[in-house]
């Protein structure tokens, strides 16, 4: 058979492009396609983020909404203190320092929670960890805002353009980064991992350090992605970057797309954004009950997801020509 990467590669770089020309195309401040998409970007970085914890190493994170708000709150607080002398709005040096920082929580969590708890069990110990990042940031005084947050000097927007652009790169970059990391030996070790920690470590997996390293690179995107939104919302508090939602959406999206594939979380991440918009319009107060049915009808009918039923059509047509 005929290599077809090539051509994969090709049909890639096409579709990124006409996305990328998105906003050349229609009015930025006007279009609504253009604040769809950028969600969905945003939503496809912190899917992919959970996707690489969750459902590669199989470890149930319940924190990142703390590493997606620390990632905010670093970005507002280096803003307003004027920590490094940077430009600052879009400033590189910021954002990575903004995804650095949560590395520092999730390498602090992960040592004493990766170590003892497994399962639902560590779900909930991250869990719990999301709602204390959440309580410091409120009583953390005029450093944190306290309950009504950071203002960040909005009089610097000018369009919706760079925003755009920096989701669609963050998007690009994790789920890139995700997959070259899961066709390594790391992602054969986080397989492993996930599949049975006793034998991976029989076979010489440094299991504690490999799920330590997969947190880290989550909470590092999760991060990346914290900053952005605190960017664009130039109001930051614990009611819109440390909220639950944080956490439930990716593994949301990430439950319908596929877990533990890389197409998974995108195709995740486009289905339920275009599915909370039109929930809002037309499921007034009770689009949460409706994202809740949608994920039963998916784990009874579809556990593998969009993805797994695609790949079963496929099968099931390979196995009818044959």
């Amino acid at each position: 058979m005929k290599d077809k990467r090539p051509l994969t590669i090709i049909g890639i770089l096409i579709v990124v492009l006409a996305i990328a020309v998105v906003p050349f195309m229609v009015d930025t401040e006007a279009s609504f396609i253009v604040y769809f998409l950028f969600m969905t970007f945003c939503y496809i970085t912190i899917s992919q983020a959970w996707n690489l914890v969750g459902g590669y190493t199989g470890q149930m994170s319940m924190g990142q909404h703390a590493f997606f708000g620390l990632g905010a709150y670093t970005t507002g607080i280096i803003w307003l203190h004027n920590l490094t002398h940077t430009g600052y709005y879009f400033d590189p040096v910021t954002m990575i320092l903004s995804g650095l920082v949560p590395v520092v929580l999730a390498i602090m969590i992960g040592i004493p929670l990766l170590s003892r708890l497994r399962g639902d069990y560590f779900a909930l110990g991250t869990l719990g960890m999301g709602q204390i990042i959440q309580v410091i940031f409120v009583k953390g005084g005029k450093f944190t805002g306290a309950s009504d947050g950071l203002h960040l000097p909005s009089t610097i927007y000018s369009s919706m353009r760079p925003y755009y652009w920096t989701g669609l790169i963050l998007a690009i970059v994790s789920t890139a980064l995700v997959y070259f990391m899961t066709q390594s030996r790391i992602g054969l070790a986080l397989r492993a991992i996930r599949e049975d920690e006793t034998a991976a470590a029989s076979h010489g997996v440094h299991v504690l350090g490999y799920k330590i390293f997969a947190l880290g690179v989550s909470a590092f995107l999760c991060g990346l992605c914290g900053s952005l939104y605190g960017i664009y919302l130039f109001h930051i508090n614990p009611d819109s970057v440390i909220k639950l939602d944080w956490t439930l959406y990716p593994i949301l999206m990430c439950v319908i797309g596929g877990t533990g594939s890389v197409l998974g979380p995108i195709i995740g991440a486009l289905f339920m954004t275009a599915v909370f918009n039109l929930a809002d319009i037309y499921l007034v107060g009770i689009s949460p009950i409706f994202a809740g049915i949608l994920i039963v009808i998916v784990m009874k009918f579809m556990p593998g997801g969009l993805v797994g039923l695609t790949e079963k059509m496929a099968f099931a047509r390979r196995k009818k020509t044959a």
